[in-house]
């Protein structure tokens, strides 16, 4: 059996078990019952029968998206597994058990559980603000983030390939040591070649034909969402989506309808908050009081990041994304049971310990979608599509430390004397950029540009034009930069970037030749 055939047979059993496959059986014996005639017809009437209602195009959706999963999957003679390098899952597992660590010391330290029931009284009380959580402010200064983008970069610059002597090293003129494949400056350009100067992009500012343009986008934009292909989606969107139609379209892409059965489990997972008080929840609020209220843009939206991600933390669908993650969601033992296996649970429930800034992934959505019920569906599919592998360590092409990795490579081949410069003066290059790419530039740049730059990642299906974007800053600010002398200089010129045009830029990096 051929690796496709491995995939088609997975894929079948997997859509057997699916929602659609029930909608599809439902409505084909919808079809049956209505067929009159040669009993022989009845295959190609049912067939013809689902096309024409749509169905059909539903099918090659789910499809689609499951063929862009198999591309983002390792895999290692046809068998996919999370993590291939033995040092990578070590370093990764050690990660884990510094974080939980981190999370029962505050525990300890603090007399907190990590969960316990809320009394009747609390429960109407939080049932009741609901729509005010920002409102309440509980004292929690001796509350402290389990880590940020800084601890976890000082953890990367630890990795060593064992296999590896020293001296091979020494055209790395990076923080991270690590010989991981990435793509060359021409690869990136033939990959992103919808971004060239040739094509005309949403984001940018044509001068007189702008008006025109937008027109032009905005109608071709809705025979896209009519024709419901999510392929389709993909290809348009790679020249940027119009404000008006980014909802519509970013669910098409990711092949999201929220159904009758999503909104129960949303009210069921809001049951979860009003009944159980969690840790996390304090890491969570404080997260958010941190760095979206502290935030101009999203401060507005403090309400809903703190639901979603209240929400989010009692989320056991999350866990399924484990399977691609290199990742193991963190245990705990029930009370008195410590060291007993069997009664061991995940904690939090969905698998996740936010990190310093991680409310940033939610705060840009809230431009986008006004429905806290498809707010909430689509940060989860986003998240566990794309942003999980900001915070975990692995080999993956998409994961943070290949990026970081393609970052200090194109900026060394772009920029060489910038590199030098910062480099001899203790300023590398991706102790700055880390926090960037940690949080997709949430919060960094202003959000409309964010939002231009989100459309790119979801159009390309990757998370590479996070770091090319973090190279074409960094030449952006080249004269500057190699005016400065010390960390601190460099720090003060990189610290406000709210003013950057993100697709010119990234037009610049991939066009011109260094």
């Amino acid at each position: 059996m051929t690796d496709m055939d491995d995939f088609t047979l997975k894929l079948t059993n997997e859509l057997r078990v699916s929602p659609l496959y029930n909608e599809l059986k439902s409505k084909a014996k919808e079809l049956v019952c209505r067929t009159s005639g040669d009993v022989s017809q009845l295959k190609m009437n049912i067939h013809e029968g689902l096309a024409k209602s749509g169905w059909k195009r539903s099918l090659q959706n789910e499809v689609y998206c499951r063929l862009l999963e198999r591309v983002n999957a390792p895999s290692q003679n046809g068998v996919h597994i999370k993590e291939p390098l033995a040092y990578i899952r070590r370093a990764q597992a050690s990660w884990e058990k510094r974080i939980l660590k981190s999370l029962n010391s505050m525990c300890t330290e603090m007399s907190v559980p990590l969960a316990r029931k809320r009394p009747i009284p609390e429960q109407k009380e939080i049932r009741s603000n609901w729509n005010e959580l920002g409102v309440d402010e509980p004292d929690l200064s001796l509350f402290r983030p389990v880590y940020g983008p800084k601890d976890f970069l000082d953890m990367l610059t630890l990795l060593k390939n064992p296999n590896l002597a020293s001296e091979q090293l020494c055209n790395f003129w990076g923080l991270l040591q690590l010989p991981f494949p990435v793509k060359s400056l021409q690869q990136l350009r033939q990959e992103f070649c919808e971004m060239t100067l040739q094509w005309s992009q949403v984001g940018v500012d044509g001068g007189s034909h702008t008006d025109i343009f937008d027109a032009e986008r905005v109608g071709l934009g809705q025979k896209v969402m009519a024709a419901d292909n999510n392929a389709l989606c993909q290809q348009y969107s790679r020249r940027g989506i119009p404000p008006s139609l980014r909802m519509q379209l970013w669910l098409q892409n990711v092949g999201l309808r929220i159904t009758d059965s999503d909104r129960l489990r949303y009210e069921q997972l809001k049951m979860h908050v009003f009944k159980h008080d969690l840790l996390v929840d304090k890491l969570i609020y404080k997260d958010v009081k941190l760095t979206a209220t502290n935030d101009d843009q999203y401060f507005v939206f403090e309400d809903f990041i703190h639901q979603v991600l209240l929400l989010f933390s009692r989320d056991t669908e999350v866990l399924k994304h484990f399977v691609r993650s290199s990742a193991t969601p963190p245990k705990s033992y029930i009370r008195g049971m410590l060291g007993v296996s069997d009664y061991a649970v995940v904690y939090p429930p969905n698998g996740i310990i936010p990190f310093h800034g991680f409310s940033m992934y939610v705060a840009p959505l809230c431009f986008v979608f006004e429905d806290p019920v498809t707010l909430y569906y689509f940060f989860r599919e986003i998240y566990t599509r794309h942003f999980f592998r900001l915070h975990t360590i692995s080999s993956h092409p998409q994961g943070i430390v290949s990026l970081s990795v393609l970052f200090e490579s194109l900026l060394q081949a772009c920029q060489p004397q910038l590199f030098y410069h910062l480099r001899q003066m203790g300023a590398q290059p991706l102790r700055i950029a880390f926090k960037w790419l940690m949080r997709a530039f949430s919060g960094y740049l202003a959000s409309d540009q964010l939002l231009l730059l989100w459309d790119r990642v979801l159009a390309y299906n990757s998370l590479e034009p996070l770091a090319v974007l973090a190279v074409a800053i960094f030449a952006f600010r080249r004269v500057n930069l190699l005016e400065t002398s010390s960390y601190a200089a460099v720090e003060a010129v990189m610290a406000d970037i709210t003013t950057i045009q993100v697709i010119p830029l990234l037009q610049v990096i991939l066009l011109t030749e260094h």
